[in-house]
Order: C-alpha cells, then structure tokens, then sequence
C-alpha cells in the first residue's frame, strides 16, 4: 500500500512450472539478439552477450533444481503446459515440459557446461573477416536450447524435435571451420548418419501416433497399459526400436558409434567439450526416459528383455570402445572412443533397471561430463601450441605446460576412477547394483581408458619412454590417423596460454571432484532415481490420475568395496601406462587389430551399413518380447 492508500499488486515469483519454458526460450532469444546484432557489435560485446544468456539460462534450471530437490517437494516435478492447452480426460493436444529432477539437472549441468565453453572460447577463434562477431555464441546458444528443450519435453514429437534442432546446429558447429576439408566431411559424416538415426525416430513416432492417437509420453505410456493382450505386438516392438535408432545414434552405442571419432578429429575443441560432455549422455538419457515412460508398462517391452538389450549393447561399446581407445596416437581420437567406452558402462548401468542403477549412473554421467570436457580443453591447449594432437610426435613437448599436465594426469586418474572423484562413486554404486561379471567389465573398461591417457602424459608432459624418431616411428601407418600437422584454432600458435583456457579445465576437474564429495548431491541423486523410475508418478503429474505409493530407496554413497575397486581400477590404469611407455619402442597399433581399425574407414555408405546393421541387431534382442 502507498502513502495515499492505494493498493499495489506484490510481485509474484516465478513458480518452477513457469520457468521451465524460459529455460528453453532465453538461449533462442540469445541467439536471436546476437544474430540480430552481431554485426553491428565488437567480438569482445559479443562473446560477453552469449555468456551472460547461457548463465541466465544456467540459474533458471538450478533455481528450479533448487526449489524441486527438497525432501519436502511434493512429487518434485514441475509441468508446463505451453499456450494453456491443458489435458481433458487424460488426453491432450498441447506441448507439455515437465521439469523432474533428472530432466532439470540435466538442463543445469547442459547450461554450466555451456557457460564454460564460451568463456574458454574467449577470443578462441581466428574468425574470417566475412563472419560476423556473434556467429559462434549463437551457435552454440541454439545448441543449449535444443539440449535443455530434450531433456525437459514430456512430448515424443518435441522430443524428435529437439533432438533434430540439436543435431543441425551440431553439424554446423562440427564443420566451423569451413575452409578446411576434412572439418566438411566430418560434418557431412555426422550430418548423414545422425539424420539417418533421426528419420528412423520419426517414423517410430508416427507408428505411436497411428496406434495410440498420442504423443505425449505418459499418455502413450497409458494407452500401451490399456492393450487388452499384455506385452508388445509388432507395431509396437518396431515402434520401439525405431525410436531407440536414434536415441542409440546419439549416444554412439557401438555399432551405432562410427561418427564420433570422426566428428571429434575435425571438431573445434570448443565443440569438442560439448559433444562428449553432454550431448552423447542426452542420447542415454532419451533412452531411459522413453522406455520407462512409454514402453515399460504392460503393454510394453518387458523389463528382462530391456534389460538383455542394453546389456548387450552396453558391453559390446564399452569393449569396442576401451579396445579403439588405446590403440590411438592421436589425442581427441583417443578422448572419442574413450566416450564410446564409457558410454557402454552407461547403458549397463541402466540395464540393472533399479533405482541403485539409475542413480550411481546419473552420477556417473555428472561427473564425467567435467572430466571429458576437462581432457579436451587440455588437448585444445596442445593444438593450439604445438600444431599437433600426436601422442608421438608431441614426445617431451608437453614439459613447458607443467599446469596442463596436470590437468591431464588428474583427468586421466578421474577417467580410471580414483576416489573421491564422482567418477568413482559413480562408477562403484552403479557396478555394486550390477555385480558379477560387470563389475569387472567396469573396472578394466576404466583401466584402460584412464590408462591410455595416462600414457599420453607420460609421453607428452614427461618425456618417458624411447623418443619416436630415434624408434623409427613417427610416420603413420596408412590405416592410422596421427593428428600431426594440425592447423591451430586461434589466430597462430600459442606463445602464451590465456588464463580462461586454463581455468575451465581446472574448475571443471573441480566440479567432478565436487560429485564425489557432497553428501546432499548424493541424497538428491537418490531422490531422483526414485522419481525417474516412477511411472505412475509421472503420469500422475502430467495427466492428473492417482500415483502409487513407492518407496525410497537409498541414494548412492561409499561402500569399502567400491573405494577398493575404484583404487584397483587406477592402479591398473597406472601399470597399463608405465608398461606401454617402458617398451622398446611406442609401436604402431598392433597389425591384429588392423581390421576393426579399417571398419572405421570414413566413409559414408559404410556408416550407414552398420546403423542398419544396428538396427538389425536391436530388433534381434527385443524378438523375444512378442512371445
């Protein structure tokens, strides 16, 4: 009230449910402002411009985070209803974001690790003169809309959307540098492969719709569970792995996986950070999210043949991965499979298809978002002081970068899953949920992706090993990519490392370690497992029908015996580096592995081949469902 008596409306907060569409709308207006005014504004204003929107959009997400992580929160989950076209009758028409705690983390961790990517961008690139000064920014502010938009949809048809809106805007920034031919064909590569993987989810979307009339998932989910038979038919089950196409295409589950390596090789770091940090885990995380809320019910796949699919396919990509991993020279290659592998122990975790799972491999993906994007801003570092990502040929080199060495040892230790990093209490919880023989799967698959880092730094930083050229080494076999001769990605060869460079990789290194050690991120973790593998309680949310009790289970935490295999698991990766780097010689990749090195040959229409043969391989794992 004034002075005079008149009454003045207080200022309403923004509840959660009114937030989540500005989390997806501040980037787009972002972009817009920066396309609009790129020209007209210095690149110091600009890449100021794109900063300040990606953190607005990151304070959105964890305020929303915030106020939905509670204990008390009930149902912790937000709904959205956009245009106010709300359901009757439990069916609907409008578009629907649904803010759960995973969807809402995912959106938090998407935007910080957005924010830390511009500013190590900071007057990153040698732009063109023809290029405006916001081109990169607002590259990369579509990029987050479309990740933030993924993971908060409760819509199949905008899931699709999102997804597509993120992959064009990826192949962009995959070929930035345009003038150069190899960034073109990685681009087309990533470009027709994941486009493949997108139009085989859109006509699992469109079968969906033919047979359900819906697209929202909690209604699909619901009328799957109506079916008067129980378990899937054959629309249904091609439904499902059509959908799970391109979800698995995403993720780079083997064989899906072949542009990856590709799209990493020619990719500016920056983008780089971006594809392993995030948008290979929104692949898991689609994966998950569909099949529980839309194909877990009665009507559905039963759960023991998901969990036989992602087992398979888990463990043949964590294999394949860890094997291409040491087996490369050439750093950000190497970084790739390294994500491959770890995407396997991803899908393993989610095979275990209980709350222990789901939340030691949501952590898993936390923390190995800071950690991936940590190595490849170490590597941009390397490229952009010494022209070069070849392990051999940077032989010693690395010794004036001490504080980048570091980074990279640290990282590796991470990648190995050394305790206290989040890494290891992910890696433990979700291994203790799986036991048995995948237990072991973990343990080596990380060895041995930590250890061929670990041998980089031995090599790189600290000069052990026989020198490449006095071996007779330091060509590349023709089936061998080494990353030699590389054009730098700023404006020449780096006399001196900018501060921003070197403090990303640092506080990301820190925000993993973080994961590990924060017992309320643990509790909330736990929290939102529970939520996750609610069904009822999702569909309670969106549509408004009566939840079913559940109960709690405890969140992830330290166990003795996942310390001990965390601390088995970086030991091992230690003696992989200290043998690899003590041999006569640092030799070729063994002649043995020449033929699954070949399948990776860059070509298109091999690609292709091997998503049908993906597909192929999916259907085969889910047949026993129809029975």
């Amino acid at each position: 009230m004034t002075a005079t008596g008149t009454l003045v409306p207080a200022a309403m907060p923004l509840t959660p449910a009114a937030t989540l569409p500005l989390i997806v709308a501040t980037p787009l207006l972002g972009a817009a402002f920066l396309v609009a005014a790129g020209r007209r504004m210095p690149r110091r204003a600009a890449e100021t411009a794109g900063t300040v929107f990606a953190a607005a959009t990151a304070v959105l997400a964890l305020s929303v985070l915030l106020r939905g992580t509670a204990p008390d929160a009930p149902g912790a989950r937000a709904v959205a209803w956009l245009g106010g076209w709300h359901p009757h009758g439990g069916a609907g028409v409008g578009i629907v974001l649904v803010g759960d705690r995973t969807g809402v983390g995912l959106a938090a961790v998407t935007s910080l690790l957005v924010v830390a990517v511009l500013a190590y961008s900071w007057r990153y690139f040698d732009e063109p003169p023809n290029r405006q000064a916001g081109t990169f920014p607002a590259l990369v502010l579509i990029f987050q809309a479309g990740m933030c938009g993924f993971a908060l949809t409760g819509d199949l048809f905008n899931a699709f959307v999102f997804f597509e809106l993120m992959g064009v805007v990826a192949y962009a920034l995959t070929g930035y540098r345009v003038e150069e031919k190899r960034a073109v064909q990685g681009a087309l590569t990533f470009g027709v492969v994941n486009s493949l993987g997108g139009y085989a989810t859109l006509l699992g979307v469109g079968l969906l719709y033919g047979r359900t009339g819906e697209l929202g998932f909690a209604q699909i989910g619901a009328r799957l569970a109506d079916r008067p038979s129980g378990g899937p038919d054959f629309l249904v089950l091609t439904a499902f792995v059509l959908v799970l196409t391109g979800l698995l295409v995403k993720a780079a589950a083997v064989p899906f996986h072949f542009w990856l390596p590709d799209a990493h090789a020619v990719a500016p770091t920056p983008v780089c950070m971006l594809l392993s940090g995030v948008m290979v885990e929104l692949g898991v995380y689609g994966t998950a999210r569909v099949y529980w809320t839309v194909f877990a019910g009665p009507g559905g796949i039963p759960t023991a043949d998901a969990h036989r699919m992602l087992l398979t396919l888990g463990t043949l990509t964590a294999v394949v991965g860890a094997f291409l991993c040491w087996q490369q020279r050439h750093l950000k290659r190497m970084l790739a499979f390294s994500t491959v592998a770890h995407t396997g122990l991803f899908l393993v975790g989610l095979a275990v298809m209980t709350p222990e799972g789901t939340g030691g491999t949501a952590l898993y993906v936390l923390a190995h978002a800071g950690v991936k994007a940590a190595l490849f801003a170490a590597m941009g570092i390397l490229l952009d002081r010494f022209r070069s990502v070849d392990e051999l040929e940077l032989h010693g080199r690395g010794r004036e970068l001490p504080l980048v060495g570091v980074v990279c040892a640290v990282g590796g230790l991470a990648l190995a899953g050394l305790p206290p990093f989040g890494t290891a209490l992910g890696k433990a919880v979700t291994e203790e949920a799986a036991g048995g023989w995948q237990a072991a799967l973990f343990v080596v698959v990380s060895a041995v992706t930590g250890g061929a880092v670990l041998r980089a730094v031995a090599r790189v930083f600290l000069g052990m090993g026989v020198r490449p050229e006095a071996a007779g080494q330091a060509e590349a076999r023709a089936d061998e990519t080494s990353g030699k001769d590389e054009e730098p990605e700023t404006a020449g060869p780096l006399s001196r490392i900018p501060d921003t460079m070197l403090a990303v990789p640092v506080v990301l290194l820190a925000g993993a370690l973080a994961v590990g050690v924060v017992p309320g991120l643990h509790a909330a973790v736990g929290r939102a497992a529970d939520a996750f593998l609610d069904r009822s309680g999702y569909a309670a949310a969106v549509v408004h029908t009566p939840p079913a009790a559940s109960v709690p289970s405890p969140g992830p935490h330290w166990s003795v015996a996942g310390v001990g295999l965390g601390l088995l698991s970086a030991a091992l990766a230690c003696l992989l580096a200290r043998w690899a780097v003590r041999r006569t010689a640092p030799a070729h990749p063994a002649r043995w592995a020449a033929p699954v090195r070949r399948l990776h040959s860059g070509h298109i229409g091999d690609y292709v081949a091997f998503v049908l043969a993906g597909i192929a391989l999916v259907a085969a794992l889910l047949l026993p469902s129809l029975r």
